[in-house]
Formats: structure tokens, sequence, C-alpha cells
């Protein structure tokens, strides 16, 4: 097995590992932090979003080097790849790249972080509910786009592996 094989299989794997995560969150956290009140909602998201924003080695090894492994696929597979093979690739970089990891700097980012500054034991109820519906929709909307996007590049990776 050459580098090409072993980074596409990387790529899928981990880019698997990305959309299993999002697809947890989708199905699991959000709807299960769901039924608290604000207060506990916005305290719930900040203390596991604080585990990724503290760099846990194996989420940001997980995150990073499933861009990196796609992209050096995709650039390894210009010389080997033809047709549809290349077609898949490419595709399946530029979903990933557009799809998970563009939305997740310029909405989801921005949209954690704001929820971080808050000092959820000094604000009223008004201002809880405010600061949960400038994110709650937001967020599940831009992350069950991301999850269907990581799930379907995951998909064409292990269709082209199994084209190889």
């Amino acid at each position: 097995m050459g580098i090409f094989q072993t980074s596409l299989i990387l790529a899928a794997f981990l880019c698997s590992l990305v959309a299993g995560f999002l697809f947890a969150y989708a199905i699991v956290v959000m709807p299960g932090i769901k039924s608290l009140n604000d207060r506990d909602f916005i305290r719930a998201f900040q203390v596991t979003d604080r585990v990724i924003q503290n760099n846990q080695p194996v989420f940001i090894i997980v995150w990073v080097g499933s861009a990196i492994s796609l992209i050096t696929s995709a650039i390894w597979g210009i010389e080997r790849l033809h047709g549809l093979d290349f077609a898949l690739i490419s595709i399946a970089t530029l979903a990933y790249l557009l799809g998970v990891q563009l939305p997740t700097i310029i909405i989801h980012l921005p949209l954690n972080n704001r929820l971080q500054t808050f000092e959820v034991d000094a604000m009223n109820e008004t201002e809880l509910k405010l600061a949960r519906s400038n994110f709650e929709p937001r967020w599940n909307a831009s992350n069950l786009f991301r999850t269907s996007v990581s799930s379907c590049v995951s998909v064409l990776l292990i269709i082209l592996l199994f084209r190889l």
C-alpha cells in the first residue's frame, strides 16, 4: 500500500469520525440539553464547548487531521486518479472544506465564542432567553448541514476506496 492509499484511508477514517461527532451533537447532545432552562442550557453548552476550545488533543488531531489528510489525498490523487475517481475525491474535498470546515469557522466558532462570554449567573431571564434564541436555532440548523455534508463525504471516500 502506497502513500496515496494510506492518506486516503486516513482521510476516510478521520472524516467519518468528524461526521460521527457532528451526528452525535445533532441527535444526542443538542436534543438532550434542549429541555433545560435557558441558564442551564447555556451553561451546559459552555462546559462541553470548553473541552473543545481548550484544545482537547484527540479532538484537534481528528478535526485538523481530517482536513489535512483529505487535502493531501486530493493532491496525491491529481496524478493517480482519472475520470469518476478523480471527480469523487475532488467533490469530497470541496464539499468537506466548504460544507464542514468553512461553516465551522464562519458560523459555529463565532456563535460558540459569543456564548462563552456570557456570565450566566449575572444574567436575568430576558437576557438568557435572548442569548439562547440568538444561538440555538442557527447553531442547530448549521450543524445539521455540516452533519449531512460530512456524512456524504465519508460515503464518497468509502466508495472511492472500494473502487481502487
